[in-house]
């Protein structure tokens, strides 16, 4: 690419880049993205992951099927699409290993997408001191059933199957109790920043 090119490229919005490479398949408009956001990709990463090998490779795979998605989706506003396409990716990487711990990352990264704004695309999305303990203190007030539920998948590794069995229920109660739980859950940390916030 000549440099006459690459400036006018660089030169572009995000949604002109976008109309441009569904228009023409260009990937020097790829290349032109991936300038713009490999360390905001890479700080979202790595404070999911917690690992720098391994956020440095989720960076490329989003990147690298960054072209087809772009092609597949219809794209409004691309920093806040790329943010959403990039917690799943961290989130898809953590339930492929199916470990105790990774299913307590799943939960947290779930409620990330709750609480926090999606066009604020940084690469350190700081987190304040009292979220474990508000979230913690909303998972104690919920509901006996959805509390058993939510401790028993998220922290004790239980399956859906397994749950119904020690709470000798139906499967579909355990995942309405999980859903219920999550929404009561959102709610209850959604009070406690709004009270925060007022406080300060």
């Amino acid at each position: 690419m000549n440099l006459k090119r690459r400036r006018n490229i660089q030169s572009l919005s995000d949604p002109e880049l976008v109309v441009i490479y569904r228009e023409t398949r260009d990937r020097h408009v790829i290349g032109e993205l991936f300038n713009r956001y490999m360390h905001l990709v890479y700080g979202v990463c790595l404070k999911h992951l917690h690992n720098r090998e391994e956020s440095k490779d989720a960076v490329m795979q989003i990147f690298e099927t960054l072209p087809g998605k772009m092609l597949r989706h219809e794209i409004r506003e691309f920093r806040p699409w790329l943010y959403v396409m990039t917690k799943n990716h961290c989130l898809m990487h953590i339930r492929s290993a199916k470990t105790k711990d990774d299913k307590h990352k799943i939960f947290a990264i779930e409620q990330a997408f709750i609480m926090e704004n999606e066009h604020d695309l940084h690469p350190v999305d700081e987190e304040t001191a009292h979220t474990d303990a508000d979230l913690k203190d909303c998972i104690e007030n919920l509901k006996a059933e959805q509390k058993e539920c939510i401790l028993m998948f998220y922290y004790n590794n239980k399956c859906y199957r397994e749950i119904a069995t020690n709470l000798e229920m139906d499967e579909k109660k355990v995942k309405s109790y999980l859903q219920n739980g999550k929404r009561n859950l959102k709610n209850c940390l959604e009070q406690k920043k709004h009270v925060r916030q007022k406080e300060a």
